[in-house]
């Protein structure tokens, strides 16, 4: 929402929620008012979740209804009203057990192509709503594009296995490698998606930091990935040995976002912010995929946010974008109390 008014575009942000960023206090499963707020609108950018956390606090049925049921409803009020973009913000959790391949397997290539094995309900609620999402631009003809983002939340690691023995910035620092994106990244994913949705018409797209590592080193990331990042990212050890980090032993996944620096242009911009080993210049993190500033942020830059900081980051998550220059959109963003 902050970076759309700065933009000077006329926004409407939907939420469970009030807050600064919020114009109407509703849920997406409320079908009445989600046909009100999408009247007029040129756009939609469907951020509307319950998270992977919820799961402890919320029965199934609770991530059907938002998931799946307030898609359904927000689909359909767009489809009514003649919106000429949707974009679905969806997760790269779909794809589930597909992530950690068997014990003595080769890492796992994550692509588009990779068939998604949901493993809990938040997984299978938002391959639904994607589902939903291309059925409406088969039937209905509106113009979709799901953005399946990785890590970019500001927290600690909810494994204590990996938050007990590994400080937040090393942690971040090695996601970056081949799981995590810049939240300012996402955002810009998702305002590409919406400029290119009508000639796309349908399209799902990992979005993700774009990683130094390449096929052939999949078998071995699963067994010596330091070797692997010192390989491709030789700057790493030094960096990492200033600030007493290391590198996880093992790598079981890397996700590839080639195809979303294709067809939305994605990352162009920072093409040449690359060292010639293919990591970012400073090699706290792996090359990254900002598309609209040669301005690079490194987890550096993460680690000194204070808590306030945070707390305005991830306010862009439940951004919308208006790829007019001065005309409505709606905004879903279903925040569960708790």
């Amino acid at each position: 929402m902050r970076t759309l008014r700065r933009a000077d575009h006329d926004v409407v942000g939907l939420d469970a929620k009030a807050s600064p960023f919020t114009d109407v206090v509703g849920s997406i499963a409320d079908r009445a008012c989600v046909a009100r707020c999408v009247r007029g609108v040129e756009a939609v950018l469907h951020t509307a979740t319950l998270h992977k956390p919820h799961i402890a606090m919320y029965a199934a049925q609770a991530f059907v209804d938002t998931n799946v049921s307030g898609t359904l409803a927000l689909l359909e009020a767009a489809s009514d009203a003649g919106v000429g973009a949707f974009v679905f913000t969806s997760t790269t959790s779909v794809f589930g057990d597909a992530l950690v391949p068997p014990p003595g397997d080769p890492a796992a290539w994550i692509t588009e192509s990779t068939a998604p094995v949901p493993k809990n309900i938040y997984g299978v609620t938002k391959r639904a709503a994607e589902d939903l999402c291309e059925m409406f631009h088969r039937r209905r003809g509106l113009p979709c594009i799901v953005l399946r983002t990785s890590r970019f939340f500001p927290e600690e690691d909810d494994n204590p296995a990996v938050s007990g023995r590994y400080a937040d910035g090393n942690v971040k620092a090695n996601e970056f490698l081949y799981r995590r994106v810049e939240i300012e990244d996402v955002v810009d994913a998702h305002l590409l998606a919406l400029q290119r949705a009508r000639s796309i018409g349908f399209g799902r797209y990992i979005v993700s930091a774009t990683t130094p590592f390449a096929p052939d080193d999949v078998a071995e990331l699963r067994t010596d990935a330091p070797r692997v990042v010192a390989r491709r990212c030789p700057e790493y050890a030094a960096e990492f040995r200033r600030r007493g980090w290391s590198m996880f032993p093992s790598i079981e996944r890397v996700y590839v976002n080639e195809r979303a620096r294709r067809d939305l242009g994605w990352g162009r911009a920072t093409t040449s912010a690359t060292s010639s080993s293919g990591c970012a210049p400073t090699p706290i993190r792996a090359a990254g995929s900002r598309s609209r500033s040669a301005t690079r942020a490194t987890v550096e830059r993460r680690v000194a946010l204070d808590d306030a900081e945070r707390a305005r980051e991830t306010e862009c998550a439940d951004a919308v974008v208006d790829s007019g220059s001065r005309r409505r959109l709606a905004r879903s963003a279903e925040i569960a109390a708790g």
